[in-house]
């Protein structure tokens, strides 16, 4: 039997998941919480940026939604929209990586898998860059890479400050070292972005994992994390195979992580935009005078 065929079995024995998205959509109209079970008007839950009123649940959203959450009304503008992957090492699995990419490019309307451009956060400006799920994982290859580099050398440029918001399983492993490569790139865009005395805010939401942890998200002045998002490089079944022991429980977890000092600050969703104004003028950043 050959590996790939091996694989093919593995995934036969592997009961399907839904993502949550598909878990709390149901008929369009009402949303059910998959943690605590309670049924919301969707107009309400969109209201209270997607978060559940009975628990606190954090619901997946999607870049169009985290965009209107952190910007003020009007002030987005994209940069680099027109950047669409390529598939230069000619990948190909069950299906070809070029299928894989129009096929996502048709169901989500993105071209990859970030969105970055310039806002205002309460009168602030600022470079912001919203990964999103929907595309292949949040996979980093290098439209990513070049995107995110290409917004954080605008931002020292202008000399604005940053917000990354991350969620990813990682490098684009359909793009191989070229996807790697975004890792270094990244990071060192900021690195000089740094020496210009500028801010930079990673927010990591569910998942926040592979190589985009160990970039740009671990990279931050401040490291912003949403309740009960899932932080972390391998898997936890790995790290026990690895290991040979059991793992703590709510390893990887925001507050484990906050509790162990990698990350700073866990912000509510309902509380995100104030909270990073607040931010913002305590650095320094200075407010748009309009006329």
């Amino acid at each position: 039997m050959s590996l790939f065929d091996w694989f093919a079995d593995r995934r036969k024995t592997v009961p399907a998941v839904r993502n949550t998205q598909e878990l709390d959509e149901g008929d369009g109209l009402w949303s059910k919480c998959p943690e605590c079970g309670l049924v919301t008007y969707r107009k309400d839950l969109l209201a209270n940026a997607s978060v559940c009123k009975g628990c606190g649940y954090h619901h997946r959203i999607f870049s169009d939604e985290r965009i209107a959450q952190i910007a003020d009304p009007g002030s987005f503008a994209p940069l680099d929209d027109d950047l669409s992957p390529t598939d230069p090492l000619a990948f190909k699995d069950r299906r070809s990586y070029a299928d894989r990419i129009r096929d996502t490019q048709r169901s989500t309307g993105l071209k990859d898998a970030v969105i970055t451009g310039l806002c205002c956060v309460e009168g602030h400006p600022l470079a912001l860059g919203v990964m999103d799920f929907r595309f292949m994982g949040g996979s980093m290859g290098s439209v990513v890479g070049e995107k995110l580099t290409r917004m954080i050398e605008i931002a020292t440029e202008r000399r604005l400050p940053v917000l990354i918001v991350c969620a990813s399983g990682g490098a684009r492993m359909q793009e191989g070292m070229l996807s790697l490569m975004q890792m270094a790139k990244i990071s060192g865009a900021l690195q000089r972005h740094r020496e210009a005395r500028l801010l930079y805010l990673p927010l990591l939401t569910h998942p926040t994992t592979g190589g985009v942890t160990a970039s740009f998200a671990m990279l931050g002045d401040l490291i912003l994390a949403e309740p009960k998002a899932l932080i972390g490089f391998a898997g936890r079944r790995v790290i026990e195979q690895t290991l040979r022991e059991k793992l703590p429980e709510g390893f990887q977890t925001a507050e484990y992580l906050r509790d162990h000092g990698f990350v700073d600050l866990i912000v509510a969703r309902t509380k995100l935009r104030q909270t990073l104004a607040g931010l913002l003028q305590l650095h320094g950043c200075p407010q748009v005078q309009h006329a």
